[in-house]
């Protein structure tokens, strides 16, 4: 056969690669085999592991122990990961103890938990994990009673032999079924829907719960190893900083303080390297900050020294109003806008300022320095990164270095930045044997964090006469994720436009998407949702807008924009990176998107009359591979004072595997989201963050919170793959929020947050 002349559709390379191999045409015309490429928990570092043997043990009591290799940090990780290997194994959840792993992604897979991924990328391994446990049990049970495997059936922790009603529990099969080899995967008999015990029923409660509720739960800061000592850091005031003298000799007279340490700052780009500083020692976490406010420091503030919030904000509008990179173009966008007239157009641009993560836990972390290894007791997002991280600060071995996991006290991305464990280990290491703990204090969390980006979001649209757009332009400027890692990055990441932004998924003949150019002067990190915080509360808002301009009701307008069920290629859309997840596997789903639409404003009575100064305001988003939209009635009064009445969230994550964590993480989204929208600003002065703890960044406060919050939980189709669920709920908020003031008073929001806005004269 001549393979110089084989020709292939499209068609057919598409099926080629969706079934583990792809095909490739040389230059030379000869097809090439090549591996596909990989998505989804597979192509996360570390992948993905199925192996019973890694996370299943049966003591000869029938106890089953349960690893969970992610992290828990209230959302549910630990218990719903465990779960559904217990359903699987038909185990009794009440002789289930769950362990959680420490840091080893060769060992049980990518152990990063964040990008609401944990169900998304083990769902189905982790039920592999379960129904291979199970066979095993089933053919230990087989073999000893000298019958096929197939007349065997194991329920309830126990494994039946139904014809002569003889069973063995899990505890005297154990051993024998432990010797047996792992099935393939291709030999797994998986349950049914049906067959399900735990998985979708919400009702197993989390493992942590009690142990929370009375006080007894290990939190990193909750640390404690004989003979420890305790440090705090005075680090730079400015990112990029570094110490130009030091005068520790007050700081030596504290009682208590033990030990000044110098660490260096970090070279080149930030990474989740210290930020460098002098850390002061003591016997108690009082001794050690009295010691640092004695120290005496002389800082170089660098490069960032003159980042001043104000000025930074006029930067960005300037590049929000000039030509930008153009990512998605569909049709001439540019021509449309050049030809229509001003009354033909809408314009509006919002402003959301830097944001930080304030988990109620600050970061900690405790070192152990010893000849050889160093051994880390932490709260941490990232296990391995933290591994990664202290074996190079160390001039160690990954290998060298052990990570012990605790429970979070909140994490929301920024527990994936290792940086403060990385600290622990250098401190530890000028102190051999003896186990360091580096406590951050409010004021550092918020003055040192990997702050969420500050953005400028233009929109421009031109407008047919019926009120729908004929253009869309999109036109975002923020510094990226990415400059924590590249040198000179100055425009929005693939990622980073992937959410909310490029893939609108509106009927519109013309789309342009651009970015401008931003540089970073801090340290930017993922926070939950990430850039879909700004991009949908620019879109949601505009949407708004565009409505009210055209006369019509926003839910009817929005339904028209995105039109009528339909799956869309996410390439189709300009996205080619879609959450790192396959295209065929995870289309955009506009029926889908309608259905969540709908549940929220069926919920909310949406259209009812309602009394003087109270709106409804609607907004939605499609993040993380999952579909959610949010309705928020407010009451305003004459003076401008503002309260949530009322919020309806609805998510299509796919199937539910449990709903009551899914409901949990939806109302933590509504408040995290109302706090966020009223009173969330990190700002700079003079490269100085300038607020510092609670009283000047604000979390929601009781009295501001909904009366009432309203869970839809759509469609829990079996069939579909699973999308996420910490982050989702999250970006559609702020937009719906903003929207229902302006239904209650006539005024619009486009800048955040909105704190006094609603009190000062228009």
């Amino acid at each position: 056969m001549n393979t110089a002349n084989l020709t292939l559709s499209r068609r057919t390379l598409l099926k080629a690669a969706t079934g583990g191999l792809m095909l490739s045409v040389g230059l030379d015309g000869v097809v090439h085999a090549a591996e596909a490429k990989k998505y989804g928990g597979d192509a996360m570092p570390g992948g993905t592991v199925d192996n019973p043997l890694v996370f299943v043990s049966i003591g000869a009591d029938g106890r089953v122990q349960i690893i969970a290799h992610r992290a828990e940090m209230g959302t549910g990780a630990r218990t719903s990961l465990p779960m559904v290997v217990a359903d699987e194994l038909e185990a009794d959840w009440a002789q289930v103890k769950v362990v959680q792993a420490d840091a080893g992604e060769a060992r049980y897979g990518n152990q990063n938990t964040d990008g609401s991924r944990s169900i998304r990328h083990f769902y189905q391994p982790m039920r592999r994990v379960g129904a291979a446990a199970r066979q095993m049990l089933e053919a230990a049970a087989a073999a000893q009673w000298g019958v096929p495997v197939g007349e065997v059936k194991a329920m309830r922790h126990e494994v039946l032999h139904s014809a002569s009603g003889r069973r063995l529990g899990y505890g005297a099969l154990a051993e024998a079924a432990a010797r047996l080899p792992v099935p393939a995967g291709s030999a797994l008999r998986l349950k049914t829907t049906a067959e399900f015990r735990y998985i979708g029923k919400g009702q197993v409660r989390p493992v942590d719960l009690a142990d929370i509720g009375q006080g007894h739960a290990v939190y990193g800061q909750d640390i404690h190893l004989p003979g420890m000592v305790y440090a705090v850091v005075a680090r730079p005031p400015v990112v990029g900083g570094k110490v130009k003298a030091v005068d520790s000799a007050a700081a030596l007279q504290v009682a208590g303080v033990q030990k000044i340490v110098d660490i260096p700052p970090f070279k080149g780009v930030p990474a989740f390297q210290p930020l460098g500083g002098v850390a002061v020692v003591a016997r108690n976490t009082w001794a050690a900050m009295q010691g640092r406010a004695a120290l005496k420091i002389d800082w170089d503030h660098g490069p960032n020294g003159a980042y001043d919030s104000a000025r930074y904000r006029q930067a960005l509008e300037a590049s929000a109003r000039a030509p930008g990179k153009a990512v998605r173009s569909d049709g001439d966008a540019l021509a449309s806008l050049a030809q229509a007239a001003p009354a033909q157009k809408l314009v509006a641009e919002y402003y959301l300022p830097h944001l930080a993560h304030a988990s109620m836990e600050p970061p900690a972390a405790t070192a152990l320095v010893t000849e050889g290894r160093c051994e880390v007791w932490t709260s941490c997002q990232a296990p391995q990164a933290a591994v990664e991280g202290v074996a190079g600060a160390l001039g160690l071995k990954p290998e060298q270095v052990t990570v012990h996991q605790a429970l979070l006290g909140g994490g929301f991305g920024r527990k994936s930045k290792p940086d403060y464990v990385v600290e622990a280990a250098l401190i530890a290491k000028t102190m051999p044997g003896t186990p360091v703990k580096v406590v951050w204090t409010r004021d550092d969390d918020i003055r040192h964090d990997y702050l969420h980006t500050v953005s400028v979001e233009r929109l421009e649209a031109v407008l047919r006469p019926d009120g729908r757009p004929e253009t869309w332009l999109h036109r975002s400027v923020a510094p990226s994720i990415a400059s924590l890692f590249a040198p000179g990055v100055k425009t929005e990441a693939e990622f980073e436009v992937g959410m909310t932004a490029i893939n609108v998924p509106y009927a519109i003949p013309n789309v342009r998407i651009e970015v401008g150019e931003a540089e970073a002067m801090a340290r930017i990190g993922w926070f939950r949702s990430v850039s879909n915080i700004p991009h949908a509360f620019a879109v949601q808002c505009f949407l708004s807008e565009l409505a009210h301009r055209a006369g019509r009701d926003p839910k009817d307008y929005a339904l028209e924009l995105i039109g009528p069920p339909r799956q869309i290629a996410p390439a189709a859309l300009g996205d080619h990176w879609n959450y790192g997840e396959s295209p065929e596997r995870y289309p955009v789903d506009t029926g889908r998107l309608r259905g969540v639409i709908e549940a929220v404003t069926q919920g909310a009575r949406w259209g009812r009359k309602l009394p003087q100064g109270h709106g409804l305001g609607l907004a939605f988003a499609y993040s993380f591979m999952s579909y959610t939209a949010t309705v928020v009635e407010v009451a305003v009064d004459a003076k401008g004072a503002l309260q949530i009445v009322a919020v309806d969230m609805g998510i299509d994550c796919g199937p539910q595997i449990n709903p009551e964590r899914i409901r949990a993480q939806m109302e933590g989204a509504a408040v995290m989201g109302i706090g966020l929208t009223l009173t969330g600003e990190i700002s700079f002065e003079g490269g100085h963050v300038r607020q510092s703890n609670f009283h000047d960044y604000e979390v929601l406060r009781h009295a501001q919170s909904p009366r009432t919050i309203r869970t839809h939980l759509v469609n829990n189709d079996p069939a579909l793959p699973p999308g996420g669920v910490g982050e989702p709920p999250l970006p559609p908020v702020a937009p719906a929020l903003c929207n229902a003031i302006f239904a209650a008073t006539g005024r619009r929001i486009r800048q955040l947050p909105v704190r006094d806005q609603l009190t000062k004269k228009a």
